[in-house]
């Protein structure tokens, strides 16, 4: 018998990616007790849609902001709390990564191509969502970010403000 209220077990997460030279790329972090790569996940607040409490995840564990796309990739559950945790997934194209994040001290993060990130997660299932989210393997994916997404690091390093970005992110925006 579950020992939390329901709705600890109703979960959702992001797969923070960025494109980069070309190829997406996706961020991993490392779970709490640093033992493994995870992606950033949490309970659905109540005032929050899965989507948007997913975007909230990626901002407090991983320190990225940016675009949460609309539709579910997939979910995937997981035993926790004496219950079975039910994890809605999405993807979430990474705009600006902070220098400094509520959860910097308890975590590390780290870029990984998808096929590198795929093979470290754990997750049932997590796997194929994070493979299926690269343009090139996946042509009835529906969302598609600019081209200008994809442009090398070298030509984004040049201009002043890169695509996708507002003036007011300028200041603390870095490609990393």
């Amino acid at each position: 018998m579950p020992v939390r209220p329901p709705w600890f077990y109703t979960q959702s997460a992001a797969i923070p990616l960025r494109c980069r030279d070309g190829a997406v790329e996706v961020l991993l972090i490392t779970s709490r007790s640093g033992k493994r790569w995870v992606v950033p996940k949490g309970i659905v607040e109540s005032d929050l849609s899965p989507a948007e409490s997913a975007a909230k995840e990626a901002w407090e564990e991983a320190g990225v902001r940016g675009s949460v796309r609309p539709e579910s990739v997939g979910t995937y559950q997981y035993q926790k709390w004496g219950g079975t945790c039910t994890v809605e997934v999405f993807a979430l194209d990474v705009e600006l990564p902070e220098d400094t994040w509520p959860e910097q001290e308890l975590r590390q993060r780290r870029w990984f191509d998808v096929e590198g990130a795929a093979e470290l997660v754990r997750e049932e299932g997590l796997p194929a969502m994070i493979r299926a989210l690269e343009p090139a393997s996946s042509s009835r994916f529906p969302y598609r970010r600019p081209r200008a997404w994809c442009l090398p690091s070298t030509i984004l390093e040049r201009t002043s403000t890169p695509p996708g970005f507002v003036a007011s992110q300028r200041r603390s925006a870095r490609l990393r």
